[in-house]
């Protein structure tokens, strides 16, 4: 393999790397319910917290309240998804590549 290809990859490599160590730091936020329900999560989607107002918590309305934390949850894991898409376009030059994107 020539010489420059693999300083490039190894280059590429190194960048991706970053990458990910960068979105691991990155927190994003989802909110149901008005903002009743919220979570944050990591650029790697993995939940970082969940918080409930006070004044949701009602014993009859559980099934609500899980409806709302599902939603929530969905919301972060979108956002987190798409800085995750877009933090990776940004090194491959808009290029898709199978496995990272």
């Amino acid at each position: 393999m020539n010489k420059n290809i693999m300083q490039q990859a190894q280059r590429l490599q190194a960048m991706f790397i970053k990458a990910q160590e960068e979105l691991a730091t990155l927190t994003v936020e989802g909110s149901a319910g008005g903002g009743a329900v919220k979570a944050v999560m990591n650029g790697q989607g993995q939940i970082q917290s969940i918080k409930i107002a006070p004044e949701v918590v009602n014993p009859q309305e559980i099934e609500m309240l899980e409806d709302l934390v599902l939603a929530a949850v969905k919301d972060a894991a979108a956002k987190a998804k798409e800085a995750s898409d877009k933090k990776l376009e940004a090194l491959t030059g808009g290029i898709k590549i199978p496995g990272l994107m």
